[in-house]
């Protein structure tokens, strides 16, 4: 019951995700967006996964950490990009 549980609330965190990267893919903006927050998020679901290596509790919750972790990846790589575009956008 509690994997359910840590399933539910890993879910909740990653719905968030699709959402924030899809707006950064569409503004093409990095403004109003904290790159320490991220990796702060990006950290603990490395921590999480690690933690569910080093314990051997693998189990199906596992997947949902890789999903959030990925979009977590993915939305820090446009902050980057959009970063850029934004410098071009005050340059040009």
């Amino acid at each position: 019951m509690g994997q359910f549980f840590e399933m539910c609330m890993i879910v909740c965190f990653g719905i968030s995700w699709p959402i924030s990267v899809l707006k950064s893919l569409r503004s093409k903006t990095a403004k109003g967006k904290s790159m320490v927050f991220s990796l702060f998020v990006w950290v603990g679901y490395v921590c999480g996964i690690t933690g569910k290596i080093v314990t051997g509790n693998i189990t199906y919750v596992f997947i949902f950490y890789i999903i959030n972790i990925v979009m977590v990846t993915i939305d820090i790589l446009l902050y980057f990009r959009n970063v850029k575009l934004d410098r071009q956008r005050e340059e040009g």
